[in-house]
């Protein structure tokens, strides 16, 4: 169902929130097992002229329940039109909202949030005055504990989250006279796991302490198998080796013209277990938002690793071209082993299939090339053909542009991307709008062929003013509070699973953040985040779970009248445990470590990071080469050759992350003439073993929200450095 337009926000008829609790013992799933006890909470979210959009949080104070129907009348003739997470009729004043199977649970002590949009007469809007689930009044009191009801089992088992089913990424590098052999140890098998490796038809080594051997004295077009080892019997032989003969591979493009390869992704777009890119094509003459001009379209392409485009998705004239108006993502949402393409798009798109989105003639751009009338869509794509899946309504809708911090077009077009396991198992969509002043983030399912709200989460709504400001050119993803479910974290705030607020630091918008097991000795994880203001700490860590401020430095501002412009962290330095922090501009100098420190001295860029020797403490990445870290200055590992960064002075890769091989991580950079994607593996060896970072899902996702606006590199939910312990297991399943 296509969602309503939604006109200029009416702040001052905005309806509050409201709370709703009560509770009684009733008979559910037998009549003298279970007691039913609940609280409802109902807000409105956005309103505008003739419409709201509500959310309402269902937490389950009684026995656990596997199905669920709540009811409520409304007072003053409000009518649902739509309804995500929940099934929603209404007969007069009467409203039913059912589960939509996959929600159908609800532990006791659980909750669950569904949405809709509704119509109002513009006059009153007041919530409703009580609520019933399964026919019992809620009150909030918990009631008498009946019997334990049996833990339901879902669909999908409940012990981990959806991972791509992968081979094992085999390829083979020159490395010296020989070719190191590199291959996936998957999340799904044990660390036990040895191998046996096969140069043609013979067997050249078993492997039992890595995933990775030097074949000294090799020829450079050796052809490598793999066989794993469990309990002294070989199984399958793996695919053969992807051949890197000068410590690189070559996919070739076919460029458009006007345009450069720049930023990439990864999926399975077809379903062979062999990972795929997804490729942006950015006009030459793109503009950032701050710039007028009409600009040429934006093409996405979806390519094999030989080459092969599987299909090309013009955006249309309608869709600027530049850094911050196209995050594109790729992660396989609806389970069925196949990547989908999601981006926002326009009147005038046209999918893989030539199919065109909306209204082919269409030219919303006004005489400035800005783009502020006209729909916003947003739609799924099939990753095997291209071909638009579901198109709804852009959410949030751009309506009054003045409200995003200007009036000309710049802060209203300032969109994020992101991939999150919101629900604990299953990936869900992230599209998010504004960050300087108003930020909206909307989360979106794709089940069954269509995409499905979730949540939204407005700084404009009640209670939530203070989340205005705090987001960066970039979001990260990951289970800061140890649920099992992912949060939002956007800038010096974070968004709980069910889109909540979480928690806030206030210290407002910044350029560059990190999250991920900084700090291996204390519990939970940490991140690190710079400010771009003056007057607010330039580089500080706070405690992942809850926003405390760990540790700060001082402000200052640069030339520019701004705070630092880049920051990172990881373990870059063996001498100091865990990870290191570091930013660069506005008078920031030093490597800290984990209580803000000075350890070292500044490293020569605060830019992207690479795993690439033998040891796991992390390398720097930097335009279009890789150096080692030293107390006196850093070693050159890798300097590419015939190839381009991207994205101006930010000069990162198309992509950069565990992409083939075993652990340690690929750069992807386009060539000069952008005629290929040129993908860069290590030649050194390592006799350190770890699960594919593929099937670590904090990683994971990463690596598919890297391509967002200020491109950040991807971090584990585990610490990988200089004393690191043994990485758990993942917990993950495949279809």
């Amino acid at each position: 169902m296509k969602r309503l337009s939604r006109p200029a926000l009416l702040v001052t008829a905005l309806a509050g929130s409201v709370c709703l609790v009560a509770a009684t013992a009733v008979g559910l799933q037998s009549p003298a097992a279970a007691a039913v006890a609940c609280e409802v909470d109902y807000d409105v979210a956005t309103q505008w002229s003739g419409g709201f959009t509500g959310n309402v949080t269902i937490r389950n104070l009684g026995d656990a329940v596997d199905g669920w129907r709540l009811d409520w009348s409304f007072a003053s003739g409000q009518r649902i039109t739509q309804a995500w997470n929940a099934t929603a009729t209404q007969n007069g004043a009467a409203v039913t909202a059912e589960d939509a199977g996959y929600n159908a649970a609800i532990p006791r002590g659980g909750r669950t949030t569904f949405g809709f949009n509704a119509s109002w007469d513009g006059s009153s809007n007041p919530p409703p005055a009580s609520f019933t689930l399964n026919g019992v009044t809620c009150t909030g009191d918990p009631g008498e504990p009946g019997e334990p009801t049996p833990t339901v089992t879902p669909t999908d088992p409940a012990d981990g989250k959806q991972a791509e089913d992968l081979d094992r990424g085999l390829i083979s590098v020159r490395s010296g006279n020989g070719n190191l052999v590199s291959w996936r140890l998957l999340g799904t098998e044990s660390r036990d796991t040895s191998f046996t490796v096969y140069r043609g038809g013979t067997r050249i080594a078993t492997v039992t302490d890595s995933t990775n051997h030097l074949d000294a004295g090799a020829p450079p077009d050796a052809s490598y198998t793999v066989r794993p080892v469990t309990g002294g019997t070989e199984g399958p032989a793996s695919e053969p080796s992807l051949r890197f003969g000068n410590g690189y591979l070559d996919v070739p493009l076919s460029p458009p013209g006007g345009h450069h390869a720049n930023d990439a992704s990864v999926g399975d777009l077809d379903g062979d277990g062999r990972l795929d890119l997804v490729l942006k094509w950015e006009a030459d003459n793109s503009k950032d938002n701050s710039q007028s001009g009409t600009t040429d379209v934006v093409y996405v392409d979806g390519i094999t690793l030989d080459g092969t485009r599987l299909w090309r998705i013009n955006l249309g004239r309608n869709i600027r071209a530049g850094a911050h108006y196209t995050q594109f993502q790729v992660y396989d949402y609806d389970g069925d082993g196949r990547a989908e393409v999601a981006m926002k798009t326009a009147d005038g798109t046209v999918d893989g299939r030539g199919t065109v989105i909306g209204n082919a003639n269409a030219d919303h751009r006004n005489s400035s090339g800005y783009v502020l009338s006209g729909p916003e869509f947003l739609t799924m794509f099939d990753g095997r053909t291209g071909a638009a899946l579901s198109t709804v309504g852009y959410d949030p809708p751009r309506g009054n542009v003045s409200s995003w911090g200007d009036s000309y077009g710049n802060r209203v077009d300032r969109f994020l991307a992101g991939t999150a396991y919101l629900d604990g198992q299953r990936p869900s969509l992230i599209m998010a709008r504004g960050y300087y002043t108003r930020s909206v983030i909307a989360a979106w399912d794709f089940r069954d062929g269509r995409l499905v709200k979730r949540w939204t989460f407005d700084s404009d709504a009640s209670g939530n003013g203070s989340y205005a400001g705090q987001g960066n050119h970039s979001l990260t993803v990951g289970d800061v509070d140890a649920d099992g479910r992912d949060e939002i974290v956007y800038g010096a705030a974070a968004i709980d699973d069910d889109g909540g607020r979480l928690w806030n630091v206030g210290w407002g918008h910044g350029d560059a953040a990190h999250l991920g097991d900084l700090d291996p000795g204390r519990p939970g994880q940490e991140y690190v985040k710079i400010s771009e203001s003056a007057n607010r700490p330039g580089l500080y860590m706070v405690d992942a779970r809850t926003g405390q401020v760990l540790w700060r430095t001082g402000t200052g501002s640069g030339s520019d009248g701004e705070g630092p412009g880049r920051g990172v962290a990881a373990d870059i330095h063996a001498g100091s445990p865990g990870a290191e922090s570091w930013a660069s501009g506005a008078g920031q100098n030093g490597l800290r470590n984990t209580s803000g420190t000075v350890v070292g001295r500044q490293p020569s860029s605060a830019n992207f990071l690479s795993w690439w020797d033998g040891d796991p403490v992390r390398e720097l990445l930097d335009q279009t080469r890789i150096d080692k870290y030293g107390t006196g200055g850093e070693t050159r590992l890798l300097t590419a050759s015939g190839v381009h960064s991207n994205n101006g002075t930010k000069a990162n890769p198309s992509l950069s992350g565990d992409i083939l091989g075993d652990w340690r991580e690929e750069v992807i950079w386009p060539t000069t003439d952008n005629r290929a994607l040129r993908i860069y593996a290590t030649p050194h060896r390592t006799a350190t073993k770890i699960h594919t970072l593929l099937h670590d899902p904090q990683y994971r996702v990463a690596l598919a929200w890297q391509n967002t606006a200020y491109n950040q590199p991807p971090h584990p939910s585990f610490f990988i450095g200089d004393g690191m312990s043994t990485p758990p297991q993942p917990q993950v399943y495949v279809r």
